[in-house]
């Protein structure tokens, strides 16, 4: 006696999801559960069905934390046909968390710290009732998820395994260095270009993350995974400026092997 469900009954029990009108041409859809973490989950695998599927007059998927905005060309259909279509979408795929998709790569990306470079990094400590080194400890071990491309194509992350929120700056600052990894909540994101935030700052990355120069601009997306790994401040010089890509070895042990810069993006295996 098998307990899986057979695709025929997985038609008859679809989850639910809503499908709101956004202006004349696009979607925005959300997922339906008490769970916010299933929510951000099912997002992203509804995401990857829509790029699968390609529905007729789809322009643009844009994804959002826990809602995705869908583009489509309303000459070609209707907002009523397109919904229509993506619920027989997700009734025959499915949105349930499962293994990762073929699509997904995973980033490690070194972060150093220090005065320079994690100015709000025993703030963030003290709030959480940590030790700096534990802290990062703590932000190193967790395996974070790219839930959307914020301003000039920042990557913010959730999952971030603190025993706490954090809170935002009393008083945002006017402008923090590119590559500086700055934690809210329990999100992390990083700082693309020079510009103005309310997150607290807790360490830099060597690497550019957002490069107009090359074809994409970034090599991360959507349901993409991160890690972070604190590498010596002797390191920076090596890697200041090269590429981010992903890569399934990031930095070894002893602080070399990093191939950011030459190796290119890489399925989870």
């Amino acid at each position: 006696m098998t307990t899986h469900t057979a695709p025929a009954e997985r038609l008859h029990h679809p989850p639910e999801l809503e499908a709101e009108p956004f202006g004349d041409s696009a979607l925005m859809l959300r997922v339906k559960n008490d769970d916010g973490d299933f929510r951000r989950a099912a997002g992203r695998r509804l995401r990857d069905v829509l790029l699968e599927v390609r529905p007729y007059g789809v322009l643009d998927i844009v994804a959002g934390v826990e809602s995705l905005l869908v583009e489509f060309d309303c000459l070609a259909v209707t907002h009523e046909q397109l919904a229509q279509t993506i619920r027989l979408a997700v009734a025959g795929s499915g949105l349930e968390p499962g293994a990762p998709s073929a699509s997904q790569a995973l980033f490690v990306i070194p972060m150093v710290v220090g005065e320079e470079f994690s100015p709000d990094l025993q703030d963030v400590a003290e709030e959480l009732g940590l030790r700096p080194e534990a802290m990062l400890q703590q932000f190193q071990s967790s395996v974070l998820t790219i839930n959307l491309l914020a301003a000039a194509m920042a990557p913010m992350m959730g999952g971030v395994q603190f025993p706490g929120q954090v809170s935002r700056c009393v008083e945002p600052r006017t402008n923090v260095e590119p590559g500086s990894v700055m934690v809210a909540g329990t999100n992390a994101i990083i700082q693309p270009f020079p510009g103005p935030s309310g997150w607290k700052v807790i360490g830099r990355t060597p690497l550019t993350i957002c490069d107009i120069r090359e074809d994409p601009a970034t090599s991360y997306k959507p349901g993409d995974l991160v890690r972070f790994d604190v590498v010596p401040e002797s390191e920076w010089s090596r890697l200041e400026g090269q590429f981010l890509r992903a890569t399934p070895e990031g930095v070894a042990s002893d602080g070399t092997g990093w191939n950011g810069a030459e190796g290119g993006n890489s399925d989870l295996p």
